[in-house]
């Protein structure tokens, strides 16, 4: 009887969870697909905003000359807002998502990223919520009989589906923070399972809400850029830190929508 309420309790909260998905189902991949491009777009943005600036770094940095300097902030301008612009207008993705992986890695090299372990980890996260957009692209495999499921069927969608919800996991590895107070200690525990729960595909839906919530909350605490003045720099690493964190949010926004794919346990469950 006393293993039985945590059970109703998990129920409960599954249902509560099944309602708001099914209330949103028409607006939540929308929503998605912008917080997935937001970090794309606001760096797009601040390729034009900052073009001297960025043009300059990247010459001082490689020392590769003005004309390579302005044809690498031309690149990410122009790649990263025609890439955002396609995935939400669900114009040809596939090569949206190509050209946003790879301005991911051209700036993962460009930046020296590979030698920044927190840096490298988010890049991974971005690179498996564009997995995600992928995912979410392609049309459901059709069985040769209607109504009659085929095996693996639609193979490629479900490995993205695992691959996207494992290098999502990687965002979360970053927020992580050993400090010894009770708080602290009590979301790195609770944020960990969920992410697990995540990955291995058990509760899917409901875990990504939860953990949805719990990085909305953190990402306006923790990331609260439009407090700091214009001047300090660590308002771009704010702003930095805000959009990528949005962008993961929209992954795992992407994975209540689409479900956790054929790769899960809840998918397995249902074979038991």
């Amino acid at each position: 009887m006393t293993m039985n309420i945590p059970n109703q309790y998990l129920e409960k909260t599954e249902d509560v969870a099944d309602q708001v998905i099914r209330k949103g189902k028409h607006i939540l991949p929308h929503v998605a697909r912008l917080c997935l491009i937001a970090t794309f777009l606001e760096d797009g943005i601040r390729m034009w905003v900052q073009w001297n600036e960025q043009r300059e770094y990247m010459d001082m940095s490689w020392g590769c000359g003005k004309f390579l300097a302005t044809v690498f902030v031309l690149v990410n301008l122009i790649g990263q807002v025609g890439g955002c612009v396609m995935v939400l207008g669900r114009l040809k993705v596939t090569i949206a998502c190509g050209v946003l992986f790879f301005i991911v890695v051209l700036q993962t090299v460009a930046y020296s990223i590979l030698w920044d372990i927190q840096f490298l980890l988010r890049n991974l996260a971005l690179i498996g919520a564009l997995l995600l957009v992928l995912a979410e692209s392609r049309g459901e495999a059709r069985s040769l009989f209607a109504g009659v499921p085929s095996l693996g069927e639609n193979k490629p969608k479900n490995f993205m589906q695992l691959a996207g919800r494992i290098l999502l996991a990687f965002m979360f590895i970053t927020l992580i923070r050993f400090e010894l107070s009770f708080l602290q200690v009590l979301q790195d525990i609770l944020g960990s399972i969920l992410m697990v729960l995540v990955v291995i595909g058990y509760k899917t839906k409901l875990s990504a809400l939860i953990l949805v919530a719990l990085l909305t909350v953190l990402n306006l605490y923790h990331n609260a850029w439009w407090s700091i003045p214009t001047y300090k720099p660590l308002r771009d690493f704010l702003k930095y830190d805000f959009f990528q964190t949005l962008s993961v949010i929209g992954g795992l926004l992407m994975i209540v929508s689409l479900g956790p794919g054929g790769v899960s346990m809840d998918e397995h469950k249902k074979k038991w």
